[in-house]
């Protein structure tokens, strides 16, 4: 893909970043946690988080490519986090926020995280396609994306552009 704003089927290759966190609450309480898994340092600015409202419109495409975008030089070290969340969510989640973006998902919303040369998906929460209702269930919990904290498991060391094997059947896989 050539950054057409496609969802990006095929594998990319980049710096080992992904999601780490997701979190889902009551009112504007979400957030979405970015991990450096890399021995090198990772400029975000190379990247996007590309959304799509309730599914995404045609089952292929972004409905936001780069809605979020990072300024150059955003810097992540290997091991930290970066923290996207609501600029209305608790002080708690405030406080450990690097960039505010208030179009968080409400559980039925696909969150991409892309790279910005190719639009290329380098890790995804939710399924490009249709609506899902209120969210996609994960580990076997019904819409476990509305109203619950995500947290990947602590082996994962790289994102998975296959939402259906990230989100699993049930907690051992």
């Amino acid at each position: 893909d050539s950054g057409g704003g496609t969802g990006g089927d095929e594998p990319v290759d980049a710096d080992l970043i992904f999601f780490s966190e997701y979190a889902e609450g009551s009112s504007n309480n979400k957030y979405l946690e970015i991990y450096n898994a890399d021995d090198n340092v990772v400029d975000l600015g190379q990247y996007s988080i590309s959304t799509c409202a309730n599914g995404c419109n045609d089952g292929v495409s972004w409905d936001y490519p780069n809605n979020v975008e990072f300024t150059s030089g955003t810097n992540l070290n290997p091991g930290d986090v970066y923290i996207v969340c609501n600029g209305s969510a608790d002080p708690t989640i405030l406080a450990e926020c690097d960039q505010t973006f208030t179009y968080l998902s409400n559980g039925d919303d696909v969150m991409g995280l892309t790279q910005l040369s190719s639009g290329g998906t380098v890790d995804i929460i939710g399924m490009i396609g249709d609506d899902p209702g209120d969210g996609w269930d994960v580990a076997g919990v019904n819409n476990a994306t509305k109203d619950h904290t995500l947290v990947r498991k602590s082996y994962i060391s790289s994102g998975n552009n296959d939402w259906s094997s990230s989100a699993g059947t049930n907690t051992d896989n």
